[in-house]
């Protein structure tokens, strides 16, 4: 199923499919700095496709996993200024920042006696561990409030370890935390399981925000199957998401 005709070009999407976000808070354009877009061209064609589907105004979050890809607002400052410069040159006034997403171990309590790297306002978007839940979890969402952030937690359907029990979602956000789901975990791109978990919580009304997790062309396309698909169309356009206020 082809979506998308060759580089720079329009997709072969609805325009406005992603509207009902507005804002994108969750995604990899930043070029070279961890596994997103590997360059400037990449991230201004999948900026012009996010415009296309209806994104108004774009959070980018590179990773800072300080033992994988030690990033940190001067190693993000430069190749992010490249973007904006590239923007420039098509005069494309698509509003385009750049916070992180934070891998939370105990690196990240070296992180936090620093300034953190925003979504907006006081928001930080953290993420854990994919194969155990961090012992110390509680102690840093205290933490990172009582430094006066609000912590946001990317892709909770991805944690296996909490699907078994919605109550540890539930205790999350009576922790203070914000739940941010990815878009493509309703579409079964990370599996059954997962799409299960994402479809619960959406149900149970948990999530906050969501986000593309962009990373890669794969994502992008998988992103425009959603077109074809009426009845997660509807879901998305008539959930409070509150990408909005963001």
């Amino acid at each position: 199923m082809l979506f998308f005709r060759k580089r720079n070009t329009d997709p072969i999407v609805p325009a406005q499919l992603l509207a009902f976000m507005g804002t994108d808070i969750h995604s990899h354009l930043i070029p070279g700095i961890d596994d997103g877009v590997p360059d400037v061209a990449t991230a201004m064609e999948f900026i012009e496709h996010l415009q296309h589907m209806g994104i108004q105004k774009i959070v980018t979050t590179p990773h800072i996993m300080m033992d994988r890809y030690p990033n940190s607002a001067a190693t993000i400052a430069a190749p992010y200024q490249d973007v904006v410069e590239a923007l420039a040159r098509k005069n494309n006034m698509i509003s385009f920042h750049y916070a992180a997403e934070y891998y939370m171990d105990e690196e990240f309590e070296t992180l936090l006696q620093r300034p953190l790297l925003t979504l907006s306002g006081n928001k930080v978007l953290v993420e854990i561990s994919f194969i155990s839940p961090p012992l110390q979890l509680a102690q840093w969402l205290f933490d990172i409030q009582a430094a006066g952030y609000q912590p946001v937690l990317a892709h909770p359907e991805r944690y296996a370890y909490y699907h078994a029990d919605i109550a540890k979602y539930e205790q999350l956000k009576k922790q203070g935390c914000l739940l941010q789901l990815n878009l493509l975990s309703l579409t079964g791109y990370y599996g059954k399981h997962v799409q299960q978990a994402a479809e619960k919580l959406m149900a149970a009304g948990l999530p906050d925000l969501i986000g593309t997790d962009l990373h890669h062309e794969k994502h992008l396309h998988a992103i425009a199957g959603i077109a074809k698909n009426n009845k997660l169309r509807k879901l998305l356009d008539t959930y409070p998401f509150g990408n909005a206020t963001l």
